[in-house]
């Protein structure tokens, strides 16, 4: 952990900074833990105020480990849960009654009596009623000790949405639309989020003796860095939170990436400057000045804290241009190097340019995730004659419409009629499907005979997308990992299924270069597993004579792009290749004009991908390079992990 003195930095509310949310997570659990031990000790209960969703559940699953392996007892443990929609069944996979018995209750020793969680299934009348009760309950068991928070992307804590009160209690509210778009995942569509929620106040929030929030990924590093070092307002209600004396921000390196402490360090204390902080801070400098990496001066140097950097190199032109070279070395028209009659005099050399063609994988972790990424890249490799594979690691097959699937049926059906073939079974299964979708419930998981047809589905659009990008289908590779394959967006955890699928293909394929998804702002963490099952299938060929000629290249997904300062390759897209790549990406048709997961951006992923693209090549050529239409960056992997292990 990595906690400056509160002197040294502007943060409003103490910061606590891990390598990985999992060791956040372990450090909020022993705390806990040694809580509820001292209150043992003492004769008296301990009350903890608890979250739900993604970013608590490491602590779950450590305070569970705790009480099988170290007798750690809830008997004296006294919980108060956040929030519940509403209306919400008990027994609906989205409630939150039903997460936290299957995450924490259902597997520790505390008495049912104990447990209080806002009730979603009460008549509308007796809401109010209920919200007193709570508020009095959490007063007779003498206040709440320590609070759990998460944080979402307006700055709610509990669901207290932008302009709750400070002094607001247990009361129903209103979802705010970017809630609902967030939620609308677990929910197969926004149109299924319920409008409303029953919620602790901000004011018993505040109430609670020690306050432990916990923020994961580089999604939350804004509205991080807002509640942080920003102004208290109750637009952001989390703000609310530097008024609160004993409140801790429990972060992983991504969250904490927009603090001032990670994005401009040398404004608050002394740094030592190496070659990455040094792009950095120059990148930086020349967007906040408006000028070309080399029209920077030494008054711009100063007048923007960098006096430090400036001393040790004595020159504003001699940083400048330390920075200008690398940002030029970064742009490569030939990714995968270029053949030996091609190559002239000044190109710049590259890892194992000796090699033409190369062989490379590109991992894709949904069916789109590769032209949406990198299909610039991909129409390039395949143009320059590299023998370019695709390997789409899950079927993405829950991110499917019920109409498309009643629509290919049909066709099937149609098809069938039309020339007269044998459709025995093809009218039994027609019957099966459609009796199934019609009688579906919201949120209800798949038959395997429906989740097969929409994984069909996205392998036609995939085969699509990758003949555009010139990939011939012997070389596209349908992983269906595992783990995935659970029919509902809470996934299994990687196996050694998932790995040894993917070591097969590795020594098939015995790549030059691997392209894999580093985006690990992917809203429902499918990205991260399968980075995760690329590392493992990496480290174990690590003794294939094939390593020893093998880079790792990460792209980033629909969400982002690599910061410019981290690039170190940075593919130009002429045109041409752009409109390739639309229409590449236009290929996946039931993710076209109306995804089912789109995450929190409303945009379309074309859209996204064509905006983030044309941001990076405008960001190089404001910084003073060749202007071009759009690029794609990648960063190479350094075989450090960064995950959570």
């Amino acid at each position: 952990m990595s906690v400056p003195p509160r002197s040294s930095v502007i943060e409003r509310i103490p910061c606590s900074v891990a390598a990985n949310s999992a060791s956040a997570s372990s450090t909020a659990a022993r705390e806990i833990a040694d809580l509820i031990r001292e209150r043992q000790a003492a004769g008296t209960h301990c009350v903890l105020g608890l979250a739900t969703g993604s970013t608590p559940t490491a602590i779950y699953a450590e305070l569970v480990r705790m009480h099988r392996e170290e007798g750690l007892s809830f008997s004296n443990v006294i919980t108060f849960n956040l929030d519940e929609y509403y209306p919400m069944q008990r027994e609906d996979v989205q409630s939150y009654y039903r997460f936290m018995h299957e995450h924490l209750f259902d597997h520790i020793d505390i008495p049912e009596q104990n447990v209080h969680i806002p009730d979603g299934t009460l008549p509308i009348e007796n809401v109010a009623a209920f919200c007193a009760d709570y508020e009095q309950k959490i007063e007779a068991a003498g206040g709440i000790d320590v609070q759990l928070l998460g944080i979402g992307r307006t700055g709610h804590i509990g669901f207290n949405e932008p302009g709750s009160d400070i002094v607001s209690s247990t009361r129903m509210i209103t979802l705010d639309s970017v809630t609902r778009v967030d939620a609308a995942a677990d929910f197969f569509g926004t149109e299924n989020v319920p409008r409303r929620a029953i919620t602790m106040g901000v004011g018993t929030i505040m109430a609670a003796r020690r306050i432990i929030i916990l923020a994961f990924g580089q999604n939350k590093a804004s509205i991080v860095s807002r509640t942080v070092e920003g102004d208290i307002c109750a637009s952001v209600p989390a703000t609310f939170l530097q008024h609160h004396s004993n409140t801790t921000f429990l972060l992983d390196s991504a969250a904490a990436s927009n603090l001032t402490r990670h994005d401009a360090p040398w404004l608050v204390t002394g740094v030592l400057w190496d070659e990455a902080l040094i792009r950095r801070a120059v990148i930086r400098l020349s967007e906040r000045r408006g000028k070309a990496v080399l029209k920077l001066t030494d008054a711009d140097y100063n007048e923007e804290g960098l006096q430090s950097l400036l001393a040790e190199y004595g020159s504003a032109y001699e940083i400048n241009l330390k920075v200008f070279r690398h940002l030029q070395a970064t742009l490569v028209g030939w990714p995968g190097g270029k053949p030996k009659h091609l190559k002239r005099p000044g190109d710049r050399p590259q890892p194992f340019d000796h090699i033409f063609p190369k062989r490379v994988i590109c991992f894709s972790p949904h069916p789109d995730d590769d032209v949406i990424s990198m299909g610039g890249t991909l129409i390039r490799l395949a143009d320059q004659n590299h023998e370019v594979h695709i390997a789409y690691q899950t079927s993405g097959n829950i991110a499917v419409f019920d109409e498309d699937t009643r629509r290919f049926m049909e066709f099937v059906a149609d098809f069938n009629s039309a020339f007269q073939l044998n459709s025995g079974k093809i009218d039994q299964l027609y019957e099966k499907v459609h009796q199934f979708l019609r009688e579906k419930e919201s949120g209800q998981v798949d038959i395997r005979e429906v989740q097969q047809i929409k994984g069909l589905i996205r392998q036609s659009e995939a085969r699509s997308g990758a003949r555009i990008c010139g990939v011939p289908a012997d070389r596209l590779h349908f992983l269906n990992m595992p783990f995935y394959e659970t029919g509902g967006v809470k996934k299994k955890p990687i196996g050694e299924d998932d790995v040894g699928i993917i070591v097969d293909l590795l020594r098939k394929v015995q790549p030059h270069q691997i392209y894999a998804a580093g985006d690990l702002t992917d809203p429902h963490g499918t990205h991260r597993v399968c980075l995760k099952a690329i590392f493992h299938a990496y480290d174990h060929c690590q003794d294939d004579d094939w390593r020893r000629e093998c880079e790792v290249w990460l792209y980033r997904g629909a969400w982002q792009e690599w910061p410019i300062h981290q690039i170190e390759m940075a593919v130009p897209l002429s045109p041409k290749e752009v409109n390739q790549k639309r229409e590449a990406i236009f290929r996946h048709e039931s993710q076209k004009d109306s995804a089912l997961f789109p995450g929190s951006d409303s945009r379309e992923f074309w859209q996204r991908a064509e905006d983030r693209n044309a941001d990076t090549a405008a960001r190089y050529d404001r910084l003073g390079l060749a202007e071009y239409q759009a690029m794609e960056g990648f960063v190479r992997w350094d075989g450090v992990w960064g995950l959570d292990d």
